[in-house]
């Protein structure tokens, strides 16, 4: 009677899939963890560019209430803007709390921005 062998190919024929049991849960949180960063970093950047636009339209002159108004068309949603004239200087603060899956805990990204009043322009 012939001895039947079992080649090592058939011997490691579930290998593949255990090792795809492990690996697949780590890639999810690693995707999950590079997705929450790129939704944090785009919202403060958000809050950098808002504040950037708000210490501009200041520094030209228009109301606090202009300034919020066009730096929340710039920021993230649910963004707090403040708007503060101390002497020829202007400084436009944004913040904002981003859930970066949607879901789970909430961070908070903000900028300032200052410029410069511009001549003419009433300090105050």
């Amino acid at each position: 009677m012939r001895r039947r062998t079992v080649s090592p190919d058939r011997r490691e024929a579930g290998m593949v899939t255990a090792e795809a049991a492990v690996v697949l849960p780590v890639l999810v949180l690693v995707l999950a963890a590079v997705v929450s960063a790129v939704v944090v970093v785009g919202a403060h950047l958000r809050c950098v560019d808002a504040a950037r636009e708000g210490a501009r339209a200041a520094a030209r002159g228009e109301d606090a209430a202009q300034v919020r108004a066009l730096a929340a068309r710039v920021a993230p949603d649910g963004a707090v803007t403040a708007v503060v004239v101390a002497g020829e200087e202007v400084r436009v603060t944004v913040g904002a709390s981003v859930a970066p899956l949607g879901v789970g805990p909430a961070v908070g990204v903000g900028a300032s921005a200052v410029a410069r009043l511009e001549p003419g322009v009433a300090a105050g």
